[in-house]
């Protein structure tokens, strides 16, 4: 029992480092050749976690071979138009114009109702609204609305705001985030005599960030 409970924790931890190299898109943004290795490893893993009359290394072994495929593939993704047209195949408009096209859905096996499904997903609940809808290669269907039923955006009112940058964390649960420091070209001082003005220590705070405005938002543990 003792030896199938340290066998599944070394599946586990390996299976889990061979899908960090692999990447990190969702299980929605998989493409195909992705999903149906995912499938493989998991089924290979189990197999040896299972039975421990077989050797753990039967497991690992294959898992390997399938990384290196998923590395190869997605090398030659990079390198070749036509080989990710083979291995991901391409989008394909369902709606153009405002019209749906019916061949489209054929071609991709979508019904209607499937169509529509996927619009209220994106939020459409009138399906006049679209003016056109893509099926994407990893499955999902990209939205975009006619014009007029497009929300407003200060653009349109000739309302330019000012540029934001990004919210950077300087203190996460009392760990100063040295890097993020360095990017700001700040340091442990400035951030000391910041926080002081709040009366907290770096150490002290569950969460200190500095958005690109320059303003600083704190908030002490156990507040």
């Amino acid at each position: 029992m003792l030896i199938t409970f340290f066998r599944a924790i070394i599946l586990y931890i390996f299976v889990l480092i061979v899908m960090r190299l692999m990447g990190k898109r969702e299980i929605g943004q998989l493409q195909p050749f992705e999903l149906a290795i995912s499938i493989m490893i998991a089924d290979l893993s189990t197999i040896p976690m299972a039975d421990i009359g077989i050797p753990i290394f039967n497991g690992i072994i294959p898992i390997l071979g399938l990384l290196l495929m998923h590395l190869i593939i997605s090398v030659l993704n990079l390198k070749s138009l036509k080989a990710r047209e083979i291995m991901c195949g391409k989008p394909r408009i369902l709606i153009y114009r405002g019209k749906i096209d019916e061949k489209a859905l054929k071609k991709e096996r979508f019904t209607i109702n499937e169509l529509q499904e996927r619009l209220r997903g994106n939020n459409i609940v009138n399906i006049s609204d679209v003016e056109y809808a893509i099926l994407e290669t990893s499955g999902q269907v990209t939205v975009i609305q006619k014009p007029e039923k497009r929300n407003t955006i200060p653009e349109d009112f000739n309302i330019f705001p000012e540029y934001e940058g990004i919210t950077y964390d300087l203190v996460i649960d009392g760990k100063i985030m040295e890097k993020n420091l360095e990017r700001l070209g700040k340091n442990y001082e400035w951030l000391e005599k910041e926080l002081s003005k709040m009366n907290i220590k770096p150490e002290e705070a569950l969460i200190a960030t500095l958005d690109g405005k320059g303003k600083i938002f704190c908030q002490k543990k156990g507040e």
